[in-house]
């Protein structure tokens, strides 16, 4: 690698946003670690697009000191940007969550995320600067039905964010959140995994609403996308700005349905909002 060059870490770059990001990165001529949960999707990134790789799990904290020191390895000891992106989802109604698997979701999307940025705090202070760009999304301002684990993580998110913010401005360090709406990505059937094995369903009061609408949408092949919904490459440019803007923004709103959401949120009575969040 050549250490005269930008450095990134990206975390969940098995496939979509995270993939995106690190290839347009790379093409751009970073320096790009792409980290993944899995050793086997380590070595595709490295074998089918030429990315430097290394195991991260944030259920793991051996994996995130490894994967750290790996990092700092490859790039003499700077890092520019660090990009927390890995997270999954929990489809279920909040009454049928397992406190355990509440735990497990926050472990991944939430603890681990504050693990790896303090590890790599005290680096960018030592290089005088850095980003921390974390990847939340429309759910980490507003709520919809049947996602509430997912969406507690991504509330938790933002608070932390705009903390830290406040806290290490005077280091030249940038806090930077990412909020992307409907993206294609493999989102639905990483949650239908964790879906399958937390939520018992068959139990529920609300086992008709498991069997009309929560499983067939999470089962289906063939799901039409919706009017709003991007490819993940509109996630990497805005990740892009964010790395290399003089000025990023504090928050990128990506597709329009976040933008709309957002203005309702912000202009609407929590009555009313929730008479509209209700049905979607």
């Amino acid at each position: 690698m050549n250490n005269d060059k930008k450095s990134i870490l990206i975390t969940g770059s098995s496939s979509g946003i995270g993939l995106a990001v690190a290839k347009d990165l790379s093409k751009l001529g970073w320096n790009v670690i792409a980290s993944c949960r899995k050793e086997e999707d380590c070595k595709i990134l490295e074998d089918r697009y030429g990315l430097s790789s290394t195991l991260i799990d944030y259920d793991n904290q051996k994996s995130i000191i490894s994967g750290l020191e790996y990092t700092l390895e490859k790039t003499n000891g700077k890092i520019d940007v660090l990009f927390n992106n890995g997270a999954y989802g929990l489809p279920a109604l909040v009454e049928d969550i397992p406190v355990d698997s509440l735990r497990g979701i926050f472990e991944t999307n939430f603890f681990g995320w504050h693990s790896l940025t303090k590890e790599i705090i005290p680096h960018m202070k030592v290089n005088g600067s850095g980003r921390i760009i974390q990847n939340s999304s429309i759910l980490g301002f507003m709520a919809l039905k049947y996602r509430g684990a997912y969406t507690a993580t991504k509330y938790a998110i933002e608070a932390m964010s705009d903390t830290l913010r406040l806290e290490i401005k005077d280091d030249n360090i940038k806090v930077i959140i990412i909020q992307p709406g409907p993206i294609t990505t493999k989102f639905r059937e990483n949650s239908y995994i964790r879906f399958k094995g937390s939520i018992d369903w068959q139990e529920s009061d609300y086992k008709s609403i498991y069997v009309n609408k929560i499983i067939p949408r999470l089962e289906s092949k063939k799901i039409k996308k919706t009017t709003f919904e991007l490819l993940p490459n509109a996630v990497s440019k805005a990740v892009i700005h964010a790395c290399t803007a003089r000025n990023p923004r504090i928050r990128y709103r990506i597709t329009w349905a976040t933008v709309i959401m957002m203005y309702l949120k912000r202009f609407l009575t929590d009555n009313l909002f929730d008479r509209i969040s209700s049905k979607l």
